[in-house]
C-alpha cells in the first residue's frame, strides 16, 4: 500500500502516520525527518541540502525527490510506504508521480485529513512538548495535570515560539494557496479519499483504517470522475446550426436574447413543403357522379313503368 497524507498543519498527519506504520508494517516516510537524518549523517545528499540552507536557499524539489528515492530503496519499503510532508504543490506532485513510475511504485491513494480552521488554531497554538522525554500535550484538548510540567517524567514543557496565531495564520494561508489544490489534482486521478480528522486520536485511527483496509487488500476501485463536455465556440456552433457566426456568438453570451429564432422558423418550413402533396382528394366530383347515376336509374325506371302501362291498355 503506497499512500500520501494530505492536510493542513495541525491536522494530525504525523500522529496518524506513526500509528498506521505500526498497523500495516510499512515505513512512515516524512520528508522533514529524512532531511534532518541526512544532514546529521553527512550523506552526499545531506551535504547538498546543507550547502543550500547555509546559502539561505530552500532545498530544491529535485534534491528532496532524490532523498525520497534513496529511502524507498530500503527493503522495508517494498510492501509500501506512508508519505508525509511531500508534495506541497502541483509541480511537486507531477514530479513525484514521474519518479514513482520510474521505480515501479506508483501511489495507490491520497488521504485527505479534514479539520475545521478553528480546531486547527486550537491544536497549533495549544501545543506543548516535554523537553526531556518529548511527550506531547495540548492545553485545550489534552492538558497536563500540572501546568507546564510533564505527567510522565516531571520535565518542563516547551511552547514553540512559532506556535502563535500570526505565524500559524500565515502557514494556513500558504496551505490554502499552494497545497489545497492537490485535492483536485488527486481527485481528477480518482485517487482521493477523505477522512474526518476531528476527535479522539483512536477514533480518527478507526476511520483511517476503514478507508485504508480496502487499499491494503487491493480491493479499492479507482473511479476517475467524468469531466463536463465543454460548450462549443461560436464558430463551431455556427457550423453546426448553419447560421451567421455573429448570431451564433451572440446566442452563446449569458445575457443574450433568443437570437436563434430564424433557425426555428426555417425547420417547420421544410416540413410543410414536404407535406403539401398529401391533400389532393376530388371528393366533390365523386359525389356529383354518384348523384348523376342515381338520376339516370330513376329515369330508366319511369320509362319502363310508362311502357308497361301502354301494353296493358292495348290488351284491354
Amino acid at each position: 500500500m503506497r499512500i500520501v497524507l494530505l492536510g493542513a498543519p495541525g491536522s494530525g498527519k504525523g500522529t496518524q502516520a506513526k500509528l498506521l506504520s505500526e498497523k500495516y508494517r510499512i515505513p512512515h516516510v516524512s520528508t522533514g525527518d529524512l532531511l534532518r537524518a541526512n544532514l546529521a549523517a553527512g550523506t552526499p545528499l545531506g551535504l547538498q541540502a546543507k550547502a543550500a540552507m547555509d546559502a539561505g536557499q530552500l532545498v530544491s524539489d529535485d534534491l528532496v525527490l532524490a532523498i525520497i528515492r534513496e529511502r524507498l530503496k530500503n527493503p522495508d519499503a517494498k510492501k509500501g510506504f506512508i508519505l508525509d510532508g511531500f508534495p506541497r504543490n502541483i509541480p511537486q506532485a507531477n514530479a513525484l508521480d514521474a519518479m514513482l513510475r520510474n521505480i515501479a511504485q506508483p501511489l495507490d491513494a491520497a488521504i485527505l485529513m479534514e479539520v475545521d480552521f478553528d480546531i486547527l488554531m486550537q491544536r497549533l497554538t495549544g501545543r506543548r512538548t516535554c523537553e526531556n522525554c518529548g511527550a506531547a500535550y495540548n492545553v485545550y484538548t489534552n492538558p497536563p495535570r500540572l501546568e507546564d510540567q510533564c505527567d510522565r517524567c516531571g520535565g518542563p514543557l516547551h511552547h514553540r515560539a512559532d506556535d502563535n496565531e500570526e505565524t500559524i495564520g500565515n502557514r494556513l494561508r500558504v496551505y490554502e494557496g499552494q497545497t489545497k489544490p492537490l485535492i483536485g489534482y488527486y481527485r481528477d486521478q480518482g485517487r482521493i479519499e477523505t477522512v474526518d480528522a476531528v476527535g479522539d486520536v483512536k477514533d480518527i485511527l478507526k476511520r483511517m483504517i476503514a478507508v485504508l483496509d480496502p487499499i491494503a487488500k487491493g480491493q479499492r476501485k479507482v473511479i476517475v470522475p467524468v469531466k463536463p463536455v465543454p460548450v462549443p465556440k461560436a464558430s463551431k456552433a455556427a457550423a453546426m446550426l448553419k447560421v451567421d457566426p455573429k448570431a451564433a456568438k451572440a446566442a452563446l453570451k449569458p445575457g443574450a436574447k433568443a437570437a436563434a429564432k430564424p433557425v426555428a422558423k426555417a425547420a417547420p418550413a421544410k416540413v410543410q413543403a414536404k407535406a403539401k402533396p398529401k391533400a389532393k382528394k376530388p371528393e366533390p366530383k365523386k359525389a356529383k357522379k354518384k348523384e348523376v347515376k342515381k338520376k339516370d336509374k330513376h329515369k330508366k325506371k319511369d320509362k319502363k313503368h310508362k311502357k308497361d302501362k301502354k301494353k296493358k291498355h292495348k290488351k284491354k
